[in-house]
């Protein structure tokens, strides 16, 4: 019984080691062919977002922001990921 949970508190250091270091690493994700591009912590914070100016288009705002949303999107996607292939 003490080996099972002394295995259980070595996983459990080894989970919280790498939660640690996750959250430390950067992930990127793009959109529109790379014209936007967002950079995002392994915590979930976005760090920055890169418009290129050629996507600017005054008549259609909404596209930049779809853009956007999914270029964030995508970098969490790596987070989820890198954290699921940490865990295996």
């Amino acid at each position: 019984m003490q080996q099972l949970m002394r295995q259980a508190a070595e996983m459990q250091a080894q989970m919280q080691e790498r939660q640690a270091a996750l959250a430390e690493e950067t992930f990127e994700g793009s959109s529109g062919g790379g014209v936007v591009k967002a950079v995002v912590k392994g915590t979930g914070e976005v760090l920055s977002v890169t418009i290129d100016p050629m996507v600017l288009d005054p008549d259609d705002p909404e596209m930049v922001g779809d853009l956007v949303v999914a270029a964030v999107n995508q970098a969490i996607a790596a987070i989820a990921e890198s954290a699921a292939e940490s865990m295996n």
